[in-house]
């Protein structure tokens, strides 16, 4: 009987925790280039500037460095490098003050038969999803994009996982009220 590859990476991605923990560096070097190219992904969300995800990355893994023997399990080892990944993002962006809009759903919609038509539908739900909060818009992506539940979106952002569902909810109604608006409906 084989062992899934996600149960196996978890419990790799542990052990490597636990040598950083001890000091390994090499651990450190695996675990990084194991989740550089998913957090380079994750963090074109908040910023498109190369420099600074690199920069954040860099941060992330020396927080991940300095604390991997306060990580107690009570997560998954992804879920608590994309938390403090999040938090190191938040820092940046604020010190910054250069916040661009994330990038758009365009990997998210179905492929339509029409390209105008697709293009008109990414244009148009990306424009529900710019007037978003950033904190209820992060929810969606994080479920809809990424696959996350609910309970690693709330140890992503720091959260409740009653305040992720909070925010997921009032993003949609948000969009369902906006969404006939932008595409040119008229309001009955």
């Amino acid at each position: 009987m084989s062992v899934p590859a996600k149960i196996l990476s978890r419990e790799s991605d542990s052990e490597l925790l636990s040598a950083i923990a001890a000091g390994d560096c090499r651990s450190l070097k695996v675990l990084y280039l194991g989740y550089q190219q998913r957090l380079a992904r994750f963090l074109l969300r908040f910023t498109q500037c190369r420099d600074n995800i690199e920069e954040i990355i860099n941060d992330t893994f020396m927080v991940v460095w300095r604390n991997a023997d306060d990580f107690r399990g009570a997560s998954q080892v992804s879920s608590w490098i994309f938390g403090i990944a999040y938090r190191t993002a938040l820092k940046s962006i604020r010190r910054q003050k250069k916040h661009t809009p994330a990038p758009s759903f365009d990997e998210w919609l179905v492929q339509t038969v029409d390209p105008v038509l697709e293009a008109e539908v990414q244009d148009w739900v990306m424009h529900g999803l710019n007037r978003l909060p950033e904190e209820q818009r992060l929810a969606l992506e994080l479920a809809c994009h990424m696959g996350y539940s609910l309970l690693e979106i709330a140890d992503i952002t720091d959260v409740p996982v009653g305040t992720v569902k909070a925010r997921m909810f009032l993003a949609r109604q948000k969009l369902r009220q906006q969404l006939p608006t932008l595409g040119g409906a008229s309001e009955l």
